[in-house]
């Protein structure tokens, strides 16, 4: 309930359209509701005397009343639409715009799954729900409402059946309703399961197929697949059992409303077409109060979608930054770590511990050490995708945390470990990195990257279109694009995370030589597993178990670092000593 108070002002904009649509529906319900009145002095005056005129006139007066009626429920439908669309597309925009926002840790504490769930279904569970009672549940309690009043003026001796019947259904709409809401909480959290392991399952579809896993992922996609199917059903189940119970008790009103009625005729009380009105009224009532628990029931599932919503609006990003005076292109690039100490899981397992060192502006880190070690993590924290625990990192003297992080990340350039492209063209993925690149940044970033190599055997060149996740490309050329979305930016400092380890010797050592050129005043951070990527570094640290072991250059490593010595004797098969 406090989460659909908390996306009611996503509405306000729309108040002119949330006001016409139950208006409109007004207009409809009161056509309905004349209906029954028509058909009973048509029956007990027009028929009854054998007046053909005012039969006639009786008649095209209900024409008429369906008509307006048409308009009236056809306005109310457009205007609800128009409400609860532009209601969810709001929500919907808010929602990704909060998610881009978050840091890597906001992200991994909900899980990409949820969070799709969160944008497609749950927004539109809360949409359903707003649509739903712009229209109909204006329209159930009126039409309730308004034929007991009727029925209450105009058939005041057949009132008692309603006096039984109304308290049984309003209890049972009560309870199908607060029932319903608990199981579609669970029905979201299978949903949550099935969409976690379809995006697995497509993002390493080759892997699967490589290990003939087929039948394996099958199996395990069966189990969420079924356990969503089995609450699934259980809460459409209790739904569609409501139906048949109400229309059961309608039934026996209509029965004990005839055996009145029959009654009252014969005393000469009551007349024919009231008992026909009676029957009319009873059938409305019971749609009106059928369609207001359906609405019930969406409004009841929508609390578990609005919560979940609110806890994506609501969510404290962890990372923040006060204003500075820098902008970006006046950063050097001198990047400093004193006592950084890190933890994914927060409990004081450390992927990082006590690393300190300093790069001046223009230098190139090389960064090395066994899998494991924290070579990854440790780039990451440059650009602020996630924060240390304790420590601090500083760029030109100046703690990062007090960088907007617009200014922090546009001076950086990152090439993440798993080349990461979007479906477009070579073109759009490169002024990624900068959006404003001319046709000239982008020879010169694609020529600085070896890319030029394959671009230009593409009939299109820069227009050639990628796949989704550029999968009609190779590993290497895939990292070269990379490697050039990030050089057109001509950042202050560029991270290369393992970003060579699919390409060739000739393509790398081409790399290696735009950046000793052409972005020698950049600091080049090199995370590598193989020396000969880093060995003219200006400085190299060595990782391992999350501390630093030893920095230094090539020379100064292998004469101080046993891990480095082992390293690179492993690699090159020279056994290095020294006394």
């Amino acid at each position: 309930m406090n989460a659909m108070k908390k996306l009611r002002h996503y509405m306000r904009p729309y108040t002119l359209f949330a006001i016409l649509a139950p208006l409109l529906m007004c207009i409809e319900v009161g056509m309905d509701l004349l209906q029954p009145m028509i058909m009973q002095k048509m029956i007990d005056t027009g028929i009854a005397h054998q007046d053909n005129v005012y039969v006639i006139k009786l008649g095209l007066l209900m024409l008429l009343s369906a008509f307006v009626g048409l308009l009236g429920g056809a306005g109310c439908s457009v205007y609800a639409a128009k409400a609860s669309v532009h209601f969810g597309t709001d929500i919907r925009r808010d929602v990704f715009k909060k998610m881009q926002q978050f840091s890597n840790q906001n992200t991994d504490s909900f899980g990409t799954g949820k969070l799709i769930t969160i944008v497609t279904n749950d927004i539109a569970t809360v949409q359903q729900a707003v649509i739903m009672t712009l229209r109909i549940f204006v329209r159930g309690p009126l039409m309730f409402i308004g034929s007991v009043l009727i029925v209450w003026f105009t058939a005041r001796e057949l009132f008692p059946v309603l006096l039984v019947a109304i308290p049984l259904l309003i209890a049972l709409i009560y309870f199908f309703s607060v029932k319903s809401g608990r199981l579609f909480a669970n029905v979201q959290k299978a949903m949550d399961q099935v969409n976690t392991k379809l995006q697995e399952m497509l993002a390493g579809i080759r892997v699967i197929k490589a290990f003939d896993r087929q039948d394996y992922e099958k199996n395990i996609f069966k189990t969420v697949n079924d356990s969503l199917m089995k609450r699934n059903l259980t809460a459409e189940q209790l739904i569609l059992t409501l139906m048949p119970i109400m229309m059961f008790i309608v039934n026996l009103g209509i029965i004990a409303g005839l055996w009145m009625g029959v009654i009252k005729v014969n005393e000469g009380t009551l007349q024919v077409g009231v008992i026909l009105a009676f029957i009319n009224y009873l059938n409305i009532m019971m749609n009106g109060l059928m369609s207001s628990s359906h609405v019930l029931m969406q409004i009841a599932r929508s609390f578990t979608s609005a919560d979940r919503i609110v806890q994506v609006l609501d969510t404290e990003i962890d990372i923040t930054a006060h204003d500075h005076s820098i902008s970006a292109q006046e950063t050097q690039g001198e990047v400093e770590f004193r006592q950084v100490n890190f933890s994914y899981s927060k409990n004081g397992e450390y992927v990082l511990r006590n690393i300190s060192f300093k790069a001046s502006a223009g230098q190139t880190i090389g960064i090395i050490g066994s899998t494991g070690s924290g070579k990854s993590t440790l780039v990451k924290l440059i650009p602020r995708l996630y924060d240390p625990d304790s420590g601090d990192i500083f760029i030109d003297g100046v703690n990062v945390k007090e960088l907007p992080l617009e200014v922090l990340r546009t001076a950086i350039g990152f090439v993440p470990q798993k080349a990461t492209l979007f479906s477009g063209t070579i073109d759009e993925n490169l002024r990624f990195g900068k959006e404003e690149a001319t046709s000239a940044d982008l020879e010169h970033a694609s020529q600085s990257a070896a890319a030029s190599e394959f671009i230009d055997k593409f009939d299109g060149k820069f227009s050639h279109p990628l796949m989704q996740g550029a999968t009609n490309l190779s590993g290497g050329q895939r990292q070269r694009l990379s490697m050039a979305r990030a050089f057109i930016r001509e950042p202050s400092i560029l991270i290369l995370d393992d970003s060579t380890s699919a390409i060739d010797a000739l393509s790398e050592s081409a790399v290696q030589q735009a950046l000793r050129t052409s972005y020698s005043p950049t600091t080049v951070f090199i995370i590598s597993s193989k020396i000969s990527s880093i060995i003219d570094a200006d400085q190299i640290l060595v990782l391992e178990d999350g501390q630093m072991e030893a920095n230094g250059t090539h020379h100064e490593l292998l004469k101080k670092s046993k891990v480095y010595r082992d390293i690179y004797s492993s690699q090159s098969g020279k056994e290095v000593n020294f006394v």
